[in-house]
């Protein structure tokens, strides 16, 4: 006879597995946006690689397993097929973004500056509108937006990004205040230098781009991921806020120690 003690073999003696949780970064075929995609899935993350450069998200895809999407941040319809495709997303990096030029405030380009404006802070605009919703019914949704040191310093001939990067910081600061109370963590993460295609965007020549790095051993896109996938992988109760990641050899946008 068995033991009436004994639990029946009809009733489950342990919890169904937790759901596994699902981050999509924009501007992911590229730099930090695609390290930070293999940083999340070798955290465990379901991950969707999301660019204008889908091909280069089918390949990083394939690489961790997880999913591509195309998409254009300064694209409304390019925004609402990508939130149509995710209908449940825990985590999101706001990585889209870049800098176009160096000209001074006197000489601005405002066909320039219109654009940075649109890619990083209206993407950014963009995607949280489309995607905030189902980060709320998963119950546990974390912002992350890449920012700069940009966003609050200042330097000759970075007018338009810096401008654009210090809206970013405010955008940050105000989606924080706004969702107090909802479980919803919002993250600015702010590297200095970084050795990515940024600076090749930004000055047009691969050579000229060498240069801003010569003497200094700057940040590499896996160093930034890295920093990512630590915030979003806190306990539910801990926001990071604000995290600045700077080379050892750099004080400030004016201040980097070369060597000779």
């Amino acid at each position: 006879m068995a033991d009436s003690t004994s639990p029946s073999p009809a009733v489950a003696l342990t919890d169904p597995s937790p759901r596994r949780r699902t981050a999509l970064v924009t501007g992911a075929s590229s730099g930090i946006g695609a390290a930070t995609v293999r940083a999340l899935a070798a955290a465990g993350f379901a991950t969707v690689a999301a660019a204008r450069r889908v091909e280069r998200c089918e390949e990083l895809a394939r690489e961790v397993g997880g999913r591509a999407l195309a998409l254009d941040v300064t694209d409304d319809a390019s925004v609402a097929a990508l939130a149509a495709a995710v209908p449940e997303v825990d985590v999101v990096v706001h990585s889209a973004g870049g800098a176009f030029g160096t000209d001074r405030v006197e000489d601005g380009d405002v066909e320039g500056w219109r654009r940075m404006y649109d890619v990083n802070v209206l993407g950014v605009l963009r995607v949280h509108k489309a995607l905030l919703p189902a980060m709320r019914r998963g119950g546990d949704a974390h912002v992350v937006v890449l920012g700069s040191i940009a966003g609050f310093e200042t330097y000759p001939g970075g007018g338009g990004y810096t401008a654009v990067k210090h809206s970013v910081n405010a955008l940050c600061r105000t989606m924080r205040q706004e969702m107090l109370g909802e479980p919803v963590r919002v993250t600015e993460i702010a590297p200095g230098m970084v050795e990515t295609e940024f600076s090749v965007v930004r000055l047009g020549d691969a050579e000229a781009a060498a240069k801003v790095y010569e003497g200094v051993t700057p940040l590499s896109a896996q160093d930034v991921a890295e920093v990512i996938a630590f915030a979003v992988t806190r306990p539910p109760h801990v926001d990071l806020d604000r995290v600045v990641v700077r080379p050892v050899q750099q004080a400030d946008a004016a201040h980097v120690h070369r060597r000779r």
